[in-house]
């Protein structure tokens, strides 16, 4: 048996020691960036910055709340450390509800080594204070989508490594400062949607040559562009969109081979468009030069553009004929050329990859042919347009989503193949020359259908009653200006996403349709100008326009009496909803596209509504005969802003309740029976402009007050009763008319009523007699006179 030496024991012991020590170091070395033992500065200067906070955000944020000084400020949530020194150097706090104001003094500032900070959406206000010039170590800055007001300080060109920065969608305002020149490594620069200026960006910009991104799109900017755009060599996306920039066409912006994208729309550039000197290897997809004032032809060379995929030169005063570029962009996919002075007809192609195309607005003309069958939204309306090739009627049209066809030289029956056109979103045909009856077939075009206007076309005979029975997508269906008879398709209750019914102008002979009253989305409903008859108030229906925000029933023969109680279910109208913060009415999946429309007579005007505010409400239930007293409910309207009752029989006096609605504007009760005196609340509407009381039996003093002052005289004529109107006719309102003043004041018919008696009675006796009735007419006795001597025609209001 060898025995070992106690020496070899000990070595053997030293390299176990040592071999246990270098596994240590080397699991130390690997733990060590995880743990970072973020400093006691850093972690107060953000627990600082947190209890700047509202007490209610800084402790309930879920971004916040795992901040407390029981934990390494490395690892709270949106915090990162460098890996060796343990300094903050990273904080994103995007979509934060912050609420705050960024304060001068903020523990934020304190963060001398951060890198990179995004408050993106943190609801911040206020102004940028000077002292984010203190973070000097910045490379990305992203303080968008806030409410930050006041102008950027100088001291942000102290930022000099920024490489990111977006003020994007703020209330930022003034100069760009002359120090952003400074920004010299910046890459990405958002600063769109705000209301900066600058004379001297252009300037700023010469140095700002290491730019991928510039979007400085929404704000006042009128300068010029730099002369020589093509220095931003590695330039890829450009929008400059929504200012006033001026100046000729910047060619040598095309110049720049890896740009992608470029946005001029909604400027003030000026003359013709050319892209000469445009390099071969040019990777532009998206082009927009709406809204601006260039003129002249395209020209050949956009031809150069091979990835070319959106096109937008809407708004201009581009002529010519698009037969000499349209077949040259072979991966067009989006082109919209409204707007503009083009001419002739649309070519033969083979765009295969297009699918939106708008031509409206223009001076095009001939058949649309075949190849547009292929594309899914298709715009060509306010041409002149007049024919479909046989192609396009025998292609496959289940491509087609939105077709706009209004407005040209269409003449005849509905083609054939407007059957075949599945799923379809937009359908208009208004303001065309069709004619005939809409066919049982149209009732496989509605499956889907969200948009349907066939106005201001030839149409007639009764619409087929089960056609609307599967349009369960409907939102607008506008057949004014027809010829349609008979009664309204009750099929239209399948609609139950109806928002606009318009059928004004036709000759439809029907009931009132209160069924439609439970359609919850039912904003707008029109029936002016029909055959339209009996009571509008059916006791059988318990149930209001509980969604309507317009109705306009006027010159039909409706009659009737309308009960105190008839407006209590009428919400819409009695409160403001959470929609009216938007701006107009119409279907939210097409955007601005398309909106709803509609005529009405708006303070004694025609008026046509291109766009119905969501916030605007409007009764007209004039040229009816409708009598009785007008509904006390009639108050609870507290939205109304357009109310017209003129040319019925109402009765009594004017309901006190309606001067509570504080937001009317336009007030019509002339052509009635009404009687008493007009209420002088009345004048304290401020919004009420337009008000008409002639015709009527009031009685007593003109109300005083501005609202009632700024009238023309016409609007209280007719009433013998009323006194008060020197300041308003202008002379002194003669209570005890001359002969000739009253005869003036009769109509048509009453003067033809008195001709006829005097030439009866201008027989020798009978000069006794007219005498007597002259004395009766002229002594203010005409209404016994006319109950004495009923007319054989009871007089109708004028239409």
């Amino acid at each position: 048996m060898m025995i070992i030496p106690r020496q070899s024991y000990c070595l053997s012991g030293i390299v176990t020691l040592y071999f246990f020590f270098l596994v240590s170091l080397f699991l130390h070395t690997l733990a060590s960036p995880l743990l970072q033992f973020c400093g006691h500065g850093q972690r107060d200067a953000l627990l600082e910055f947190k209890h700047e906070l509202p007490v209610n955000k800084s402790n309930s944020s879920p971004s916040l709340s795992s901040w407390n000084k029981t934990s390494d400020c490395c690892f709270w949530e949106g915090v990162k450390c460098d890996a060796k020194s343990g300094k903050v150097i990273s904080l994103d706090l995007s979509f934060t509800s912050l609420n705050n104001s960024l304060k001068p003094n903020s523990g934020l500032f304190k963060l001398h080594h951060l890198r990179y900070l995004s408050l993106v959406g943190c609801n911040l206000y206020g102004e940028i204070p000077s002292s984010l010039g203190n973070l000097s170590h910045l490379t990305h800055l992203d303080l968008s989508d806030n409410d930050l007001v006041g102008e950027v300080m100088a001291l942000v060109g102290n930022l000099t490594q920024l490489r990111y920065l977006s003020l994007s969608n703020n209330k930022l305002s003034g100069n760009i400062p002359v120090s952003f020149a400074n920004l010299t490594k910046l890459s990405h620069l958002y600063i769109s949607g705000n209301q900066f200026t600058c004379v001297d960006f252009p300037l700023i910009l010469e140095n700002l040559t290491s730019l991928s991104v510039l979007n400085i799109a929404n704000n006042h900017f009128e300068s010029t562009l730099p002369r020589d755009m093509s220095r931003f060599h590695n330039l890829e996306y450009f929008d400059e969109g929504g200012n006033s920039f001026s100046g000729p066409f910047p060619t040598s912006l095309f110049m720049i081979p890896s740009l992608t994208w470029v946005t001029l729309s909604g400027n003030q550039f000026k003359g013709p468009i050319e892209f000469s000197n445009t390099s071969s290897s040019s990777k532009l997809q998206s082009l927009y030069l709406s809204q601006n004032k260039f003129y002249g032809p395209i020209p050949k060379s956009i031809s150069k553009f091979p990835n070319l995929e959106s096109l937008y030169l809407s708004g201009n005063n581009f002529t010519g004929s698009i037969s000499t570029f349209i077949p040259k962009l072979v991966n067009m996919v989006m082109l919209d050329l409204s707007h503009n002075d083009f001419t002739g007809p649309i070519p033969r192609s083979n765009l295969v990859k297009l699918e939106f195309l708008d031509l409206s607005d223009n001076k095009l003309e001939g058949e649309i042919p075949g190849w547009l069958a292929g594309v899914s939204t298709l715009m060509l309306s306010r041409n002149s347009f007049n024919s479909f090739a046989k192609s396009f009627e025998v292609s496959d049209l289940s491509y087609i989503e939105w077709l706009g066809l209004s407005s040209n030289s269409f003449r005849g029956p509905l083609p054939s193949w407007i059957c075949k056109l599945r799923p379809l979103d937009l359908l208009d045909l208004s303001n065309n020359s069709f004619n005939g009856s809409i066919p049982q077939c149209f009732k496989n075009t509605l499956v889907g259908l969200r948009e349907l206007s066939l106005r201001n076309n030839d149409f007639s005979g009764i619409i087929p009653s089960e056609i609307f029975a599967n349009a369960t997508k409907l939102a607008l269906v506008d057949v004014s200006g027809n010829k349609l008879e008979g009664k309204l398709p009750e099929s239209l209750i399948n609609c139950e996403s109806l928002q606009l019914l318009n059928v004004k102008g036709n000759r439809f002979k029907d009931k009132f349709p209160s069924w439609l009253s439970s359609m919850t989305s039912l904003h707008v409903l029109i029936l002016r100008s029909n055959k339209f008859y009996g009571p509008v108030y059916d006791p059988h229906v318990s149930i209001g326009f509980q969604s309507l925000k317009v109705i306009d029933i006027s010159h039909n023969d409706f009659t009737g009496t309308l009960p105190p109680f008839y407006f209590w279910t009428w919400r819409e109208m009695t409160i403001s909803s959470e929609e009216d913060g938007s701006m107009y009415m119409g279907d939210p999946g097409f955007g601005d596209f398309y909106r709803l429309s509609m005529e009405m007579v708006n303070k004694g005007v025609d008026t046509k509504f291109d766009l119905i505010r969501k916030d605007f409400r409007a009764i007209d239930f004039s040229g009816n005969n409708i009598f009785g007293e007008i509904p006390k409910s009639i108050g609870l309207l507290r939205e109304l802003h357009l109310l017209n009752l003129s040319g019925n029989a109402f009765a009594s006096n004017i309901p006190q309740s309606l001067t509570k609605l504080t937001k009317l504007e336009a007030l019509d009760l002339s052509r009635n029976q009404l009687s008493g005196q007009i209420p002088p609340d009345l004048g304290s509407l401020s919004f009420l402009s337009t008000m008409n009381f002639s015709h009527n039996n009031f009685e007593g003093p003109i109300p005083k007050g501005t609202q009632f002052q700024r009238q023309n005289c016409s609007a209280f004529m007719d009433n013998p009763k009323l006194y008060g109107l020197e300041d308003i006719c202008g002379q002194t309102h003669v209570l005890n008319p001359k002969p000739q003043e009253t005869e003036d004041l009769l109509e048509p018919e009453e003067q033809q009523v008195i001709s006829w008696i005097a030439a009866a009675i201008a027989y020798g006796p009978g000069v006794f007699c007219g005498f007597v009735i002259g004395h009766i007419f002229f002594t203010h006795k005409h209404d016994w006179f006319m109950e004495m001597f009923p007319r054989s025609n009871p007089r109708r209001s004028a239409r």
